[in-house]
Parts: C-alpha cells; structure tokens; sequence
C-alpha cells in the first residue's frame, strides 16, 4: 500500500473535504489522504485482533458512539473503559490492552498508549512538511530522554464538558497529566516516511501565545511502539476535527429556537510589489483587479460589522486563495497570514498576507489574459468569532485581468473591492447558562442574494468563457406593473447561450475575422440578426464599427480628458439620469458614473460643433457596460460620425424632421389604420419617436432589448432604426387603436417598454423588426418627398417670411463664422507668440552654438600644438634611448672580456697552487724515509707514524743558517699561499656579481627589445636602412 506521507507536499497543501468542516472550528491539515487513512486502520486492525485481551470487547455498548457507523475503530478493538464508571477514576483502564491500541472513555476521548513523547521544537513554517520531517528525524536520532506517555485524542473539535477539546499527555504511572494542547491551536499533522527510520513516528505543529504578535510555533515528535498505530492517531486527529460536537444539555432546559442575522462588510485589495520594498495598491477597473506578471502581491481584507447584532472576532484562521469560481473548499490554497487585528478604532478587522505568485497553484493568475478576457479568482477568510461554535467563512469572487510584467495603467481607481455578508445564527444549548452560544445556520453574500432575486444559475453554463461578466441590475422596479415608467438600465442580460452551435460559428467568424481586418466576413449580418452572445458583444462591435485597434482615437481620449469643456456642468447634471437602475451607474461619484462623465466631457471637447446631448450618455452607458472607456470613446466616436447619429443634431434639427417624416410616411404604408387613428388622435411623430433616433432606444427600454437594437444598428446601419420602430407599433398595435391621446402618451412612456421586459418578448420583437419591409429604395423615395415638399412650403410661403428666415439664418451663420474667425484669430495670435519665442529660443541657441565652436576651435588648436611639441619629445626620448642602448652594448662587451681575464687567472692560480701542493708532499715523503731509514732518528717517529721529539733546545749560536734561512722561505710561501688563496676567493666573487651583473643586462636589454620604443626604433631603422639603400645607386 502506498504510505500517505510519500506524496507531494503539493498535493498535500490543499485542505482536504474528507476531514475538513468547511464552516467548522478549527482547520487542520494532514500529510495524505483520510480514505487512505482509513483503509491502513482496517487492514491493520484485523492484524492485531488476536492481540486483544479476552476481555478487550467486554463492556461494548452497541448504543455507544464506539458502535456507531461515525466512528472510526470497530469494537473489536474497543477497551473496557467503555463500560466503567466514570466515577471510581480506575487508572489501569489501559494496561489490560495491547500497546498503541486505542479506546474510547465515556470522557469523550480515543485513548492510545504505547505512545513515547520524543520532544519539541521551534519551527518558523508550521504548515511544511519539510521541516516537521527535518525535525522528526532529529529528535528521533538525538533524543535520550524520552518519555512514555498515554495520548488523550477527543472525539470533537469542540470536545465537552469534561474534555474541553484538548489534547492531552498523560503520565502512565501517576494518571496525571503531563501537558495539554488545546484542539483548535493544532495545525499540521505528520506521520514519517515508511521508508525511513521515522516510520513509526509522528508529529503535529501547536501555536502558543495569547495574539498573533507573540505567537510562537512548536513541532512535537511521538514515536510509538507498533507501526500500525501511526495511522490509527491520525486517523483520530482527523475525524476529531470533522466531527461536529453533540449538544449536551438537561432534559430539561428549554432554549429558545430564534434566529438572529450579523451583517458583517468586507473589502478586499491586492497589493503589489513595487520593487522598493514596499507594496502599492493594483487598480481596479469596472470591478476588475489589474494585476502584473511576475510580481509578489499581498493581499490585504478589511471585516467590519454593520449590523445591530455586535459579535467580536476572536481571530483569523486562514486565508485561503483559488483561480475561477464556484470553487470547492479543498481546491483552496492556504495564504501565509503577516498580520491580523483590530484597527485603533476598534471596529474594523484586518487580516493581510503574502501571495507568491510563482506558485504552480496560480499560474492562470500570473499568465497575461488575452486582449477583452478575465479570470476569476475567489478569496476566502475564515474568522473564529466569539460566541460561534466554528468559524464562519467569508468567500469573495471576483475577476482580474493580468497584464505584462513592464505594463503602465493610466485611469483607474483604488477602492476596495467591497462585499456583504449575511451570517444566520441560531441560540444553542450550553452547560453555563450566562454563556450565549450561537451555530451558523446559513452565510449568504449580496451577489449571492442578487442572482437569486434574478434567477440567476452559474450551474447552468456549459460553456465557461472568461469574458466580461454578464449584466446585472435591480429587479425591484422593474417588475412593477404600475404607472411608474421603467427607468433607463433596467433589465438582466445574462451571458448564458443555450445555443452550442451559435457559439462555434461565432468563434469560426472571429478567427476568420482577425485575419483579415477590412473585410467583415458574410456570415456576420445572419448571426447580428440572432443576437450577439453577451460575452462576446464587446469585441464584436469594436469590429463592426472599424475601430478594433485604434490607438489613435484611444490616444486621442487620455488627451482629451484632461481638457476643460463649456458643458461640463450640464454633463453633470444629466450623468445622475443616465442609467440609474443599474448597479454600475447608481453610485454617485462611483466608478461607472466616473467613466461616463469622462467619456462624455471628452466627446464634447472632440465634437466642437455638436459638443454635448443628452442622448449620447444613453449610449456612452451601454457601451461602458462592454468594454474600457478609450474603446467605448472610439466606437461613440465610429457611430457618430460614420453612422451619421451627429447629423440628428445639426442645423436645427432638420436631418431629425425628415427622419421623422420617413416613418410617418412607412407607418401611411405599412400600419395605415394605427396612422390614420394617430391622425384622428392628433398625435405627431415627434410626441414619441424622438428619444427613439437620438437614443438608439436605450434611454427607456430594457438592456437586453437595447443590445440587440445595437447589434443590428453596428451590422446593417442607421436604417434599423426603422425597422425597429416600425415593429413596436406592430407589436403594439391593438392596444395603441384601443387608447386616446393621453393614453397613447402613456403608453409609450410606461407600458411599452415595460411590455419587453423578458427576453422571448424581446426576440420576438426583433424577430418582427428583422422581418419588417423597410428597403434603403423605399426610405429614399421618401427623403425626395420631403425634400420636394419642403422647396414647395418655401415657394409657397411669403418672400418677406422666407428672407427673414433666412435672414436669422444667415445671422445665426454669420455669428457663428464670426466666432469660429476670433477664435480663428486667437490662435493665429497664440501660435505667432509660440512661433516668436521659439524663435527667440532658437536664436539663443545659435548664438551659444557659435560660443561653443570657437572654444572647440581654440582647443582643438591647443590640442594639435600639445601633440607637436609631444612628438618632438618622443624624438628626443626616442634618441636618448638609442645612445643608452649603444653604451649598454659596449659595456657588455667589455664586461664579457672582464670575466674571461677573470676566469684565465683563476685558472693559472689553480695550477701553479696544485703543483706546489704536489712538490711539497712529495719532498715530506722523501724526507720521512731518509729519517726512517736512520735508527737514531727513526726513534723519532711512533708505531702511528706521528713525530715524538722532545722539545728541541734551539740554541741560536748554533743553529744552521741554511735551516733558518729555509725556515724564513717557507714560511713566505705559506703567507704566499693564503694570499693567494685569499685573492681566488675574492675572484670568484667578484665573477658571481659580474655573471648577475651580465644576466640582468642581458634580461634588460632583451625586454628593450620587446617594447613598443624599441619595435619603433628598429622601425625607423628598417626604413633609414631602406631609405640608404635606395641612394647607393644613384650615388
């Protein structure tokens, strides 16, 4: 069987559903899987059977929890302590059983002895396997004093009355006990590798300390006698932890069953490492994190209570981090926590800690996200709340875009991601009765409540794509049948495509697409008709629009909003109208109102001539809700200009009359009863289809209708306008015949849009639009109609009228060319002082241009006298060295002809000193044999050959002339000798300094010879010689 301990500590690091309570206190985590666990007790526990006592299954209550199908050991190794009283305090209940074997006490507690406590540790990383094996190893090699013990396990995280949920060490001899670990400061368990010699030990890390700032971390290693039991401890620690704990209370108390709600506010921010040792908060933009690749981030979540019900957070359990959404529990990866606490207020929590973002686990969160994608992530923190049997989790999805790791971000805003939280609690039983204690019942969040209320259903998505996330907005008003009218930003488009094949042929249009930018494929007209899916519709109407990549309008906006506009002010006013049903704009100053103003305040700069409407924040709003605000600029800008929705605006309106009278003439055509009563009625076009051309239908009419009518608008043109309105009074028809005046008002003002609410509503009235008989041939003939019929209203009407008319045109024209002259004028002004100080500017610079020249001038003379005169110094010093190379040259020569006299002296001294040597020793010999020879004087000289004459009597009178004279002679030579000898000693010397004095000349001159002089010399000497050979012959 594979042992749990030898897998991957990746795989470890994640919580494991099997023996963790999601909302239950506290986390643990174990090396291996539980199953595995489990599978390990039951082979083993049919090995140790027959070492049982006969009276090991005595005693066995088949009611008792050691029974039951949630326990972990079957009664076959249960002990006799089940059934002894609790009362009498027996401390040999576990001598009868074998070692390591465990039992469960009516205390609540899985008993094992057997059990040898090897000693603890201080580690820094509680959570790594790493160094509990690092240390299990030690203490297992290095430990002398171990200490036999009993191992008390409880049964329940939370324990009871008795056992208070704590694990206890207990003296086998005495029954007392040893040391206590409280359950929910236990962190890590271990086990050793079943191929070392830790095979039979474990370990578990245990916080110590009263706050997070002098906590302190231990690793306490147990080694036991049976490996078997190894498995069976773990398994306790890890059911202990997943079991919840039975309420224990009197028969006859009576709790209250009422429930209570704790409102409790979260935001979340990333930081990111600035690369200066310090963290700088990541942007956000429409609720999107913008992170960068490869940097470390923090992240950092504030908890405040919002609601009546005061409960005080006791501490953080862990932070939890996952890439996407809807995620499981045991797909959480564990943050390491810096720090947890009250603010100085004492209101809000803080909890931060590290992401290393070079985890394999969040890879996807350090990939750069294609050009309009998302991932999601979700964070999640568990809080041990006092008064709250387990702790309560709070898990926030959101979305991020990953940019390059050298990416700037220019506008964007650092506001916290902000959640709320729901948290039902309900009264449970307790021994004291001050103590108030609460179970959670449910923990719901605002998004969690809001897809409800909408019908919402994440599960239902068969195909996950991370795009922009689908719309959203309050449903309370518009589910409202009542005269109220049904305000601008109503209704939900969710991102939901039933339709598989519609999403393969949009993707094989896309690709074909991006290859060839100025040609839209074919396919696209029939599936604009369908509707566009929600997830794609940003990108796609950049591309029906032709601005998909244009940096220059995108450049153009991050311009244009740091200019000043005249309509400012009423660009403020009017952005509180825009769109105030849905979430992203109902804030003031929040983000999405932000963005509005800027887009709009920018267009007004752009379009000088039009500046702003009011028209155009409806659909500056829509476009928001799908992409970035210098996208959705560009595409305003495309459909204002080359869809010609500008021109609706200009010369009096005049474009906007004859669209007007284009559908009053198609509705004579095509719904001629409905005109002919609106005729009756006395109701004109302009009454209700003016917001309908200058909005494109997005001030009044619910966003999923509003975003198809765009779809087809993009795709075929301004002519859909038609189609549209045209199908509304189809679809609307019996109910317009059946209405007066007012009631016809009404009716377009509240109850038609309110008709569409629902999306099959909205198809079909797309469908209607799509099928309706509107040609460019037709609207054509109408335009001319009018036309005509206008130059006939001129002919007809007064001269006087016409050229006073015409006169207050010219007036407005004249006014206007004059304006646009002065201004004309004030820039010329501008630029010619622009121009003059320039001007003035570039002067200046000549002129120290020419100040710089002549001192560049002067030096460069300084510099070319500076390499005359150095030249004709290296001639000189070129020179010098030659006649000092000559002079060296000559004196070793002469040198060497020293040393040869030197040597032949030496020589002849040697010999001559050899020869007389010889003479001497042979006259000594000669002389000893004549003596010898002698018998008086052979007396002279002992058995050794030494002379032994007594001490001769010299009487000067005497002695032989010849003798002393011979005497005198040799003694000369002897003072002759040690001269001689004296000189060759001081010969040799002065020979030795002469060879060292020769090496060191030659050494000298031969590195001469290598330098870049003496390559120069003999240069000049090659070309002299070469120079002289070229005489000769004219010579």
């Amino acid at each position: 069987m594979e042992d749990a301990v030898s897998r991957s500590s990746v795989e470890s690091s994640s919580t494991n559903d099997d023996y963790v309570v999601v909302n239950g206190e506290p986390k643990l985590k174990i090396t291996g899987d539980i199953n595995d666990l489990n599978d390990e007790v039951s082979q083993s526990s049919k090995k140790m059977t027959s070492t049982l006592t006969p009276s090991s299954s005595l005693g066995a209550d088949p009611q008792s929890p050691i029974s039951s199908v949630d326990n972990v050991f079957p009664s076959s190794q249960s002990t006799g302590a089940i059934g002894e009283d609790p009362v009498s305090g027996d401390n040999n209940r576990g001598k009868g059983r074998s070692m390591s074997l465990p039992g469960v006490t009516d205390e609540g507690y899985t008993t094992f002895n057997g059990v040898t406590y090897l000693g603890c540790a201080l580690v820094n990383a509680p959570r790594s396997e790493v160094e509990i094996y690092r240390n299990m190893s030690i203490l297992n090699e290095q430990s002398k004093q171990a200490i036999p013990i009993e191992l008390y396990v409880p049964r329940t995280s939370e324990g009871n009355v008795r056992t208070n949920g704590v694990v206890r060490l207990v003296d086998p001899g005495t029954d007392t006990d040893i040391a206590c670990y409280k359950i929910h400061r236990i962190l890590f368990c271990a086990r050793g590798p079943s191929d070392s010699e830790e095979k039979m030990c474990f370990a578990f890390t245990c916080s110590h300390g009263d706050n997070p700032d002098s906590a302190i971390f231990q690793c306490h290693v147990f080694r036991c006698e049976l490996q078997e039991a190894v498995a069976k401890i773990l398994y306790s620690f890890a059911t202990s932890f997943r079991r919840l704990p039975k309420s224990i209370g009197r028969s006859t108390s009576s709790i209250s069953e009422a429930e209570v709600t704790a409102i409790f506010s979260v935001n979340l921010e990333f930081k990111e490492d600035d690369g200066k040792g310090s963290y700088s908060t990541c942007p956000k933009d429409k609720n999107i994190f913008k992170f960068r690749c490869d940097y470390d981030k923090k992240i950092v979540i504030s908890v405040t209570q919002t609601g009546n019900k005061e409960l005080r957070i006791e501490r953080c359990f862990g932070l939890l981090l996952s890439p996407g959404r809807n995620v499981k529990d045991g797909d959480m990866h564990l943050i390491e926590m810096n720090s947890m606490g009250y603010s100085s207020d004492g209101r809000t929590y803080s909890i931060s800690g590290n992401w290393e973002i070079s985890e394999e686990c969040f890879k996807v969160l350090d990939t750069e996200t294609p050009k309009d994608t998302r991932v999601f992530l979700t964070v999640a923190v568990d809080l041990v709340i006092c008064g709250i049997q387990e702790p309560v989790r709070f898990a926030i999805e959101t979305k991020a875009k990953i940019f390059p790791h050298n990416e700037r971000f220019w506008y964007f805003t650092k506001k916290p991601h902000q959640e709320q939280f729901f948290v039902k609690l309900k009264l449970t039983e307790t021994d004291a009765p001050d103590v108030v204690q609460y179970e959670v019942v449910e923990v719901q969040s605002q998004t969690q409540i809001d897809r409800q209320k909408a019908g919402m259903s994440l599960q239902g998505l068969k195909h996950h794509r991370q795009m922009s996330e689908g719309v959203q907005s309050p449903q309370d008003d518009d589910e409202s049948d009542g005269d109220e009218p049904l305000l601008s930003g109503s209704g939900v488009v969710s991102k939901e495509v039933t339709d598989d094949n519609l999403l393969e042929a949009w993707h094989e249009v896309l690709v074909k697409w991006h290859q060839n930018l100025s040609q839209r494929p074919k396919q696209v007209q029939q599936l604009a008709k369908k509707g566009i899916p929600e997830a794609l519709r940003g990108e796609v109407w950049q591309l029906l629009a032709g601005c998909h990549d244009n940096s220059e309008l995108m450049e153009a906006y991050r311009i244009l909003i740091t200019k000043e506009s005249p309509m400012e002010s009423v660009i403020q006013r009017d952005i509180n109208r825009t769109f105030p049903a849905h979430a992203f704009f109902k804030q003031s100053g929040g983000l999405g109102q932000d963005s509005l103003y800027r887009i709009s305040k920018a267009y007004s700069v752009y379009d000088e001539e039009i500046g702003y409407v009011q028209g155009l924040s409806f659909l500056a709003a829509a476009l928001l809700l799908h992409m970035p605000e210098e996208q959705a600029f560009s595409v305003l800008v495309k459909i204002c200009f080359d869809y010609e929705l500008r021109d609706l605006f200009k010369q009096g309106f005049e474009v906007l009359h004859l669209k007007f009278y284009q559908l009053e003439r198609l509705m004579q055509d095509l719904t001629g009863d409905l005109y002919e009563h609106f005729m009756e009625m006395g109701l004109e076009i302009h009454m209700f289809a003016s917001q309908w051309f200058l909005t494109l239908f997005t001030a009044k009419f619910p966003l999923f209708l509003v975003f198809h009518i765009l779809d087809l608008f993009l795709c075929e043109g301004k002519d859909v306008i038609f189609n549209v309105a045209i199908a509304l009074l189809k679809m609307s028809r019996k109910d317009l015949l059946a209405l007066d005046f007012e009631g016809i008002l009404k009716y377009f003002r509240v109850h038609m849009p309110k008709k569409y609410r629902t999306e099959e509503a909205a198809r079909e009235l797309m469908a209607a639009a799509v099928s309706a008989k509107v040609t460019s041939k037709k609207l054509k003939k109408y335009e001319k109609e009018y036309i005509t019929m206008k130059e006939q209203e001129m002919q007809q009407e007064d001269p006087i009228e016409r050229m006073e008319r015409e006169n207050k045109r010219l007036l407005e024209d004249n006014m206007r060319l004059e304006q646009e002259n002065d201004d004309l004028a004030h820039e010329l002004v501008d630029s010619k002082l622009t121009l003059k100080s320039e001007l003035d500017e570039v002067q200046d610079q000549n002129k120290e241009m020419k100040t710089d020249l002549t001192k560049h001038k002067k030096l460069l003379k300084d510099t070319q006298e500076e390499k005359h005169r150095l030249e004709v110094e290296n001639q000189q010093v070129k020179e010098m060295c030659r006649k000092e190379l000559e002079r060296l040259e000559t004196e070793n020569s002469r040198n060497t002809v020293i040393v040869t006299d030197y040597k032949q002296i030496c020589t002849q001294l040697s010999e001559r000193l050899e020869k007389q040597q010889t003479a001497h020793r042979e006259e000594l010999s000669r002389i000893k044999i004549l003596v010898k020879s002698c018998e008086a004087c052979s007396k002279m000289f002992d058995a050794d050959g030494k002379v032994n004459l007594p001490e001769p009597k010299i009487d000067p009178e005497k002695m032989n002339p010849k003798i002393v004279d011979l005497q005198q002679q040799v003694r000369e030579l002897e003072l002759e000798l040690a001269q001689t000898k004296l000189a060759l000693v001081e010969s040799e010397c002065k020979t030795q300094d002469l060879t060292h004095s020769l090496h060191a000349a030659v050494s000298e001159i031969q590195a001469s010879k290598n330098t870049w002089f003496t390559k120069t010399l003999n240069s000049i000497k090659e070309v002299a010689n070469t120079h002289t050979g070229k005489k000769e012959p004219k010579d």
